[in-house]
C-alpha cells in the first residue's frame, strides 16, 4: 500500500526592512501649507501688529506718531462711541434675524421641494453677487423713496404707524430710518444665511422624514424634532456669516440712514479717512473685533455646535 509522502512547504522568505521615510517626503504638506501661511502673515498677521501699535501712539499727522503705549485712548472710544457699538450690535443682530427667518424657508424650499427649478433659484440666490455692492445699497434708496410705491403700500396698510410707534421709522417716510439700513443689511446678506443652510438641509437623508412620518409624526413635529436640530450646523454658520460683516458695515448705514444711525462702521471709516485720527480708528476697530470674537465664542457654545460640520 502507497504511503503519503508529506511535502515541506517552501521557506518564506523574510520581509524586507521598510525603509523609513524620507525627510523630504515629510516635509511636502509643510511646503503645500506655505502660500496659505504667508499670505496670513503678510495680509493678516502684519497688519494686525501694525495696528496694535497704532492704537497705542499719540501725536498728529503732521507732527507724527509715536508709540507712547496710552492705552487710554481704548477707553476714550469706548466711552465716547458706545452709542454707536451698541446701535451696530442691535442692527445686525436685527438684519441677521430677519435673514433667518427669510433664509429658512427659502433653503428647506430648495433642498427638499424646488426640484428640476433648483439649480435655477440658487442662481437667484447668488444673482445679487454680479453687482457691485454699492450700487445694491444705491438701488434701495429708489425702492425706500417717500414718493415710492413701497412707502406708499405701507402707509395705506398703516404698517408705518407701527414702525414709527417702535422707533424703526420716522413719519411717513423709511429712508434715513434704522428700518432702512436694516433692510439693506438683510438684503445684502441674505446670500450669506441661504447658501449655509441649503448645503446643511441638503445633506439630511430623506429617509429620516419618511420615518418620522411612519411613526405619525406631524409635519411640524418632524421639523422641530429632526429637520431643525439636523440643520443646527448651517443655521450657527450663516448666522455668524451674516452678523460679523453686517456689525461692521457702514455703506448701508451711510446711504440709507441718517446721522442718528451711524454704527461703528462710519465711526472708524470717518476717523481714518476725514479726521485723520489713527489711533482711535485702530482701537476702535480692536474693541469691535474684541466684542465679535466674545459673542462668537459664547453663541458657538450655547449653540452646542462647537465643531461646525
Amino acid at each position: 500500500m502507497a504511503t503519503v509522502t508529506e511535502v515541506e512547504a517552501p521557506p518564506i522568505a523574510p520581509r524586507p526592512a521598510e525603509k523609513p521615510p524620507r525627510k523630504r517626503g515629510r516635509l511636502v504638506p509643510y511646503w503645500l501649507l506655505l502660500p496659505g501661511l504667508l499670505w496670513l502673515v503678510v495680509f493678516f498677521a502684519l497688519p494686525m501688529v501694525y495696528q496694535a501699535s497704532t492704537s497705542v501712539q499719540t501725536g498728529s499727522l503732521e507732527e507724527g506718531f509715536k508709540v507712547t503705549w496710552h492705552f487710554q485712548t481704548y477707553w476714550d472710544a469706548l466711552t465716547d462711541y458706545w452709542p454707536q457699538f451698541l446701535r451696530s450690535v442691535l442692527y445686525a443682530g436685527a438684519a441677521t434675524v430677519l435673514c433667518l427667518v427669510l433664509g429658512y424657508p427659502l433653503a428647506y424650499l430648495i433642498a427638499f421641494r424646488a426640484g428640476r427649478w433648483r439649480n435655477l433659484i440658487m442662481i437667484l440666490v447668488i444673482a445679487p453677487f454680479f453687482t457691485s455692492f454699492l450700487i445694491r445699497t444705491l438701488a434701495w434708496k429708489t425702492i425706500l423713496a417717500d414718493g415710492g410705491p413701497v412707502v406708499g403700500a405701507l402707509n395705506s396698510l398703516h404698517v408705518l404707524d407701527v414702525t414709527s410707534w417702535l422707533g424703526f421709522t420716522s413719519g411717513d417716510r423709511v429712508l434715513a430710518t434704522p428700518l432702512a439700513v436694516v433692510c439693506g443689511l438683510t438684503y445684502n446678506f441674505l446670500p450669506f444665511m441661504v447658501l449655509p443652510l441649503y448645503t446643511s438641509l441638503e445633506r439630511i437623508d430623506g429617509r429620516l422624514h419618511e420615518a418620522a412620518g411612519d411613526l405619525y409624526a406631524r409635519p411640524i413635529t418632524t421639523f422641530r424634532k429632526v429637520t431643525f436640530p439636523l440643520s443646527m450646523p448651517g443655521v450657527v454658520s450663516g448666522t455668524l456669516l451674516t452678523f460679523i460683516p453686517a456689525s461692521g458695515d457702514y455703506v448701508n448705514a451711510d446711504l440709507l440712514g441718517s446721522t442718528d444711525t451711524r454704527m461703528v462702521g462710519n465711526v472708524i471709516q470717518t476717523q481714518f479717512l476725514r479726521i485723520l485720527d489713527y489711533p482711535t480708528a485702530a482701537a476702535l476697530s480692536f474693541i469691535l473685533m474684541a466684542a465679535i470674537l466674545i459673542m462668537v465664542t459664547l453663541y458657538i457654545r450655547k449653540s452646542g455646535t462647537e465643531d461646525l460640520v
